[in-house]
C-alpha cells in the first residue's frame, strides 16, 4: 500500500512514547481515529503534534456549539483552501453527526437546504480572506471561541495536510463512493456524538499562557496560544532576510490563492527556505519534490521540514487570526 506521506518517514505509531502517545491515545478516545495521517506527520515533533491536537479537540470537539455546525465551518475552512484530503474528511465526519442527507448534499458540490447550515459554511469559506466581513456571526456569540478556534486550527491543519500528505483519505480515494463515506461516518458515530470534557488536552501542553481575547476563559485560548509558540519555532531555519521576505508577503496577502505567474515567490536556487514557507503560508498544494530537496540537506531531518512547514502555515493563520482580534477589540472599545 503507498504511503500517505510526502516528503517524510514519520515514526511508526507503535514506537510512540511520551507525550506522543497521549496525543493518540486522546485521538482515539475523543476523535474517534486510531492514529490519523494528519497527525501521524506531525509525530516528528512532538512539541507542534500536541497543541495542534490540543487546539482541535477544545475548539471543535469540546468547545461549546454542535458538532454539525462546527463540522461545517471546518468544511467551509478546507474548501476555501483547496484541500480535498480535509473536505473528504469532514464530510464522512457529518456522517458521524447523523446529518447523513447534508453529508452527501455537500459531498455532490450543493448548498445546503438549511439557511443556518448554509451561513455557516459560508462563514467557513470567508475566513480565508483576512478582514473579511464575518459578522453577524451565523452561530450564538458564546459559541465563538470554538467556531473560531475550530476555524483556526483548519487554516493550519489544511496547510500541513495539503504540503506533507497525499489527497486520499482513504486507499484508493474510496471515500468517494456514498456507501463507504456513510459505512466509515457510521463506525465514528458513538464518539462524534459524545460529549467531551473541555479542557483535557491542556496537560499536554507546556504553560502556553492564556491565549487570545476572542478565547478568553476556554481552553481554546491556551491550546492557540501553544501552537502560536510552537510554530514559532520555526523562525530559526531562516534567515533574518528571508524571515522578513515571508511574513511581509503574508502580511500584504488578501486570502487569494496566488497565480501560477507568481513573482514574488522566492527564487528555488536561491532561497528554499523562504519559497517553502510562502508555499506552505499562501499556496501548500503546490509544494514540489524539487521545492524540498532545494532546501534539504543533510542538517535537515523531518523534524526540520515539519516545523519549516509549521513556521510558513502559522504565518497565514495568525494574518487571519489579526482580523478576528481586531473585531473583538473595536466591539470592546
Amino acid at each position: 500500500m503507498s504511503s500517505p506521506f510526502r516528503f517524510t518517514q514519520p515514526p511508526s505509531p507503535r514506537s510512540a512514547t511520551g507525550r506522543v502517545a497521549e496525543v493518540y491515545e486522546q485521538l482515539a478516545l475523543d476523535f474517534g481515529i486510531d492514529r490519523p495521517p494528519t497527525f501521524v506527520v506531525l509525530s516528528s515533533a512532538p512539541e507542534l503534534m500536541a497543541p495542534v491536537w490540543a487546539l482541535m479537540r477544545e475548539s471543535l470537539i469540546a468547545g461549546p456549539g454542535g458538532r454539525t455546525g462546527k463540522e461545517l465551518a471546518a468544511l467551509g475552512v478546507s474548501l476555501a483552501n483547496r484541500c480535498p484530503f480535509c473536505v473528504d474528511a469532514h464530510t464522512v465526519l457529518l456522517h458521524a453527526t447523523g446529518d447523513h442527507a447534508l453529508a452527501e448534499r455537500l459531498a455532490r458540490g450543493e448548498t445546503p437546504e438549511n439557511e443556518g447550515h448554509a451561513r455557516v459554511l459560508e462563514w467557513g469559506r470567508r475566513t480565508r480572506v483576512p478582514g473579511a466581513g464575518l459578522e453577524p456571526f451565523p452561530f450564538p456569540r458564546e459559541h465563538a471561541p470554538a467556531y473560531l478556534g475550530t476555524a483556526l486550527a483548519f487554516h493550519f491543519i489544511n496547510r500541513v495536510v495539503s504540503a506533507l500528505l497525499t489527497e486520499k483519505l482513504l486507499p484508493c480515494n474510496a471515500q468517494r463512493l456514498r456507501p463507504v463515506r456513510s459505512l466509515a461516518g457510521r463506525t465514528m458515530a458513538g464518539t462524534v456524538r459524545r460529549t467531551a470534557r473541555p479542557g483535557a488536552a491542556l496537560p499536554l501542553l507546556d504553560d502556553p499562557g492564556p491565549g487570545p481575547g476572542w478565547a478568553a476563559g476556554t481552553a481554546v485560548g491556551p491550546a492557540y496560544a501553544a501552537l502560536r509558540t510552537a510554530a514559532a519555532a520555526g523562525a530559526g531555519l531562516l534567515d533574518a532576510e528571508d524571515r522578513t521576505l515571508v511574513l511581509e508577503a503574508v502580511r500584504s496577502w488578501d486570502g487569494a490563492h496566488p497565480p501560477l505567474s507568481w513573482s514574488a515567490l522566492p527564487d528555488r536556487a536561491r532561497r528554499p527556505g523562504a519559497r517553502l514557507a510562502l508555499l506552505a503560508a499562501l499556496a501548500p498544494y503546490r509544494i514540489t519534490e524539487e521545492d524540498v530537496t532545494a532546501w534539504r540537506g543533510p542538517q535537515h531531518t523531518d523534524h526540520c521540514l515539519v516545523h519549516l512547514v509549521a513556521y510558513g502555515a502559522f504565518a497565514a493563520v495568525d494574518r487571519i487570526e489579526s482580523a478576528f482580534a481586531a473585531r473583538v477589540t473595536q466591539e470592546a472599545s
